[in-house]
């Protein structure tokens, strides 16, 4: 016998393909350049969107941004008490920039 050559899928890209309910990056700051609020933290802005009910989203103990609304693209609630949320600056996956599977 021998191994396939199966790739494996790469989740935590910096960049998001579709609407982006399942990008897992890192950029916590948004289009404004304001920080990310903590998934778990009411505060300064409360929300619905906590663990474990969103885990499908990838929202949790973090400021990453996601798409647990399914709506527009990848975005967060920010850290500033007067700008409530606002989406990332991420680039949609190319599949001429980004590699989509390690071999």
């Amino acid at each position: 016998w021998e191994y396939c050559d199966i790739p494996a899928c790469v989740w935590d890209m910096d960049c998001f393909t579709g609407i982006g309910v399942h990008y897992r990056g890192k950029k916590y700051t948004t289009t404004y350049s304001k920080n990310c609020q903590n998934w778990n933290s009411d505060f300064p802005h409360p929300h619905s969107y906590h663990s474990p009910e969103y885990n499908w989203a990838g929202v949790g103990d973090h400021s990453y941004c996601r798409n647990p609304s399914s709506h527009g693209k990848p975005w967060c609630y920010t850290t500033n008490l007067f700008y409530r949320w606002d989406y990332c600056t991420i680039p949609r996956c190319n599949r001429d920039e980004f590699n989509y599977y390690k071999f």
